[in-house]
């Protein structure tokens, strides 16, 4: 039985399958069990960030998670809003694996080209999910103006060979329109301090790899 979410934050999983013990066959099969493990969870959003994959791989692991999140709505029958995959900086995979959005970085292309580009295609499709990495408040403020759905600011606490931009940043970006997601160095401990700054939720790599996910949600909804 899965965990009915009170979605008072956004959680966004970003992947990593190199951090994964194994193999990559078995690193690419533990993230697709780690992807159904957060859709069960009610994780809003997963970013599929294998950004070394070539483009044939990368879209065959896209249909993969595709699949598992579908089957996960048939299986829960509505009772919980569906997860969300995004693509990491590529449009052309998202649409071609149905996913529902990109994740793109803060010199990629402008959120506001993506939307294009998907309704170009098909005016029909649901609307695209643009979220955008952001490492300051400026960014934070472009992003917004550009048109993403989603920021992603980070780090917000240390991170090796990263300067944190601290919660008093992620309070000033957060008086913005734009749904930010406090990233980077973000713990079960440290997470209420990012809620209480205004963050619309938390992203994180390891917090949910290496833990069970159901148990980092309920924790995470408690804050």
């Amino acid at each position: 039985m899965s965990y009915r979410r009170k979605t008072v934050s956004l959680l966004c999983y970003i992947t990593d399958r190199r951090q994964f013990p194994g193999d990559d066959s078995a690193q690419r099969q533990r993230l697709l069990e780690k992807i159904a493990e957060a859709a069960h969870a009610g994780v809003d959003y997963i970013q599929l960030r294998e950004k070394d994959l070539l483009t044939r791989d990368l879209e065959a692991l896209a249909h993969h998670a595709v699949r598992i999140l579908g089957a996960e709505v048939q299986s829960e029958a509505g009772s919980r809003p569906r997860t969300h995959l995004l693509i990491n900086s590529r449009t052309d995979v998202a649409l071609a694996t149905a996913a529902d959005g990109v994740h793109l970085r803060s010199d990629d292309i402008l959120p506001s080209e993506a939307h294009k580009v998907w309704m170009r295609v098909d005016a029909d499709l649901s609307p695209l999910i643009v979220a955008v990495s952001c490492h300051s408040l400026p960014d934070v403020e472009k992003a917004e103006r550009q048109g993403a759905d989603i920021a992603l600011l980070g780090p917000i606490f240390e991170k090796l060979g990263a300067q944190p931009a601290g919660l008093e940043v992620l309070r000033q970006a957060c008086r913005r329109k734009i749904p930010v997601l406090a990233l980077g160095g973000v713990t079960i401990a440290n997470a209420a301090a990012c809620l209480a700054a205004g963050a619309a939720g938390i992203a994180a790599i390891r917090l949910f790899q290496e833990n069970n996910i159901a148990e980092v949600v309920r924790e995470l909804d408690r804050r």
